[in-house]
């Protein structure tokens, strides 16, 4: 997988199409965007005298659903990889060849 934790990215299909955020956890093939795909979750009561409550939490997306955001353009757009002169690699967008952290 190309994307990483940190990287800020645009929905480009689903339910959230166009809305943007930064990856806070990645999974096998899944990503968890920042503010994305929101979900309630209900928990029970944790002692005898407290009532449940629901909560918001993002869940995960498919890492085809979401695009990574050019640094200059603020568009989406497909990685490629290169190396730098010291021979490590980094990660460079197609759109304007500007490396991305």
């Amino acid at each position: 997988m190309k994307l990483k934790t940190g990287d800020k990215v645009i929905v480009i299909a689903g339910a959230n199409k166009g809305k943007e955020g930064k990856i806070i956890k990645t999974l096998k093939d899944k990503v968890v965007v920042e503010g994305v795909n929101l979900r309630k979750k209900h928990l029970k009561p944790k002692n005898n005298n407290g009532t449940g409550e629901i909560i918001t939490v993002e869940a995960p997306i498919h890492v085809s659903n979401v695009a990574i955001m050019d640094p200059k353009t603020k568009k989406p757009t497909k990685i490629k990889y290169d190396f730098d002169k010291n021979g490590k690699k980094i990660r460079i967008s197609k759109k304007s060849n500007e490396k991305i952290d």
